[in-house]
């Protein structure tokens, strides 16, 4: 994340000023597909059409393309994957507190899309099932 910008500095030249510094220090080199143009655009979505192309072929995961109502449950899918790579209790807990977060975040938020049905976990209880999966791996 950059500075903010300064008061009485137009966002035109701010960017331009972000973006020239960026190629200064190198940050767009050697990146894929550069030099190179964007496909033409396709569909409805062709805003994001490419870049959703582009993460599949990659082996990227799409999950930041979709809505809260669907990456969320997901995630919670995947957190016992997740948290058994984890050693600590406390990131355990970070993790969980940090999702949470979301959850709540989402469901303060207008509902585009489907409706987030997902509710904040149980941090107490997501730490006990952690701990009794790494007793079981002993």
């Amino acid at each position: 994340m950059t500075e903010r910008k300064p008061p009485g500095v137009s966002y035109g030249s701010w960017v331009d000023r972000q973006i020239a510094a960026a190629e200064a220090r190198g940050d767009f080199e050697d990146l894929p597909g550069a030099g190179k143009p964007l496909p033409p655009p396709t569909g409805h979505d062709a805003a994001t059409d490419w870049a959703i192309r582009r993460a599949r072929e990659g082996d990227l995961d799409v999950a930041a393309f979709l809505p809260p109502a669907l990456a969320l449950p997901r995630e919670i899918q995947d957190l016992p994957r997740k948290l058994a790579k984890v050693h600590a209790e406390g990131k355990v807990r970070e993790i969980v507190e940090d999702l949470n977060a979301r959850i709540r975040r989402a469901h303060a938020m207008p509902q585009d899309g489907p409706v987030l049905r997902a509710r904040p976990l149980d941090v107490e209880e997501t730490v006990a099932s952690w701990r009794a999966g790494r007793e079981d791996a002993s």
